[in-house]
């Protein structure tokens, strides 16, 4: 795997995936149970922790269908569920 820390930021391009049904949610944080998708696919929250450097929370993930282990990221970083109006 690459080091990130040595991309200069202006080279550095991420695109996000729009998924219907699913957006960021910055007001909402996700709660230990629930499914969300990340880059990896599909995930479900194992734990919440404290808050990252954007003022997201710093989220534990497991991949649905996945033997790999947990791993973190930031809730902003993750698509949610919409909430049904």
């Amino acid at each position: 795997m690459q080091n990130t820390a040595r991309v200069r930021r202006e080279t550095l391009r991420i695109s996000s995936i729009e998924i219907k049904g699913w957006s960021v949610s910055l007001d909402r944080v996700p709660a230990v149970g629930d499914a969300i998708h990340c880059v990896e696919g599909p995930a479900t929250v194992t734990g919440v922790h404290g808050k990252t450097s954007d003022g997201s929370r710093l989220i534990e993930l497991k991949l649905t269908d996945s033997e790999r282990p947990a791993f973190f990221a930031a809730a902003s970083n993750v698509l949610q569920k919409d909430l049904a109006e």
